[in-house]
């Protein structure tokens, strides 16, 4: 999906030398791109370094990074709990 929507926005630069009108839509679909799906790739687990247009949708990409990280190291403690609970020989003192 993003490579399609990086080609549309290359058609749109390249179609702008004849009229300033495409660069416009070009940049709206940059703007949009970066505010929305870049945005909803950081939840998903794969976080890229892309920046995020406003504050509010930073502090909303880090919240959400935050939250699965939080997530992430409860069920991994609750794993290691159950383990050492289950296979209590096997367990490095």
């Amino acid at each position: 999906m993003g490579t399609l929507i990086v080609l549309a926005i290359l058609v749109l630069v390249v179609l702008g030398f004849n009229s300033p009108a495409w660069w416009l839509a070009a940049a709206a679909l940059i703007y949009l791109y970066v505010r929305f799906f870049r945005v909803g790739q950081g939840a998903s687990g794969s976080s890229s370094g892309g920046g995020g247009g406003g504050g509010s949708s930073s502090t909303t990409r880090m919240d959400s990074d935050y939250h699965a990280y939080r997530q992430r190291r409860d069920r991994m403690a609750k794993w290691e709990r159950r383990y050492r609970r289950e296979r209590p020989w096997n367990v490095k003192k």
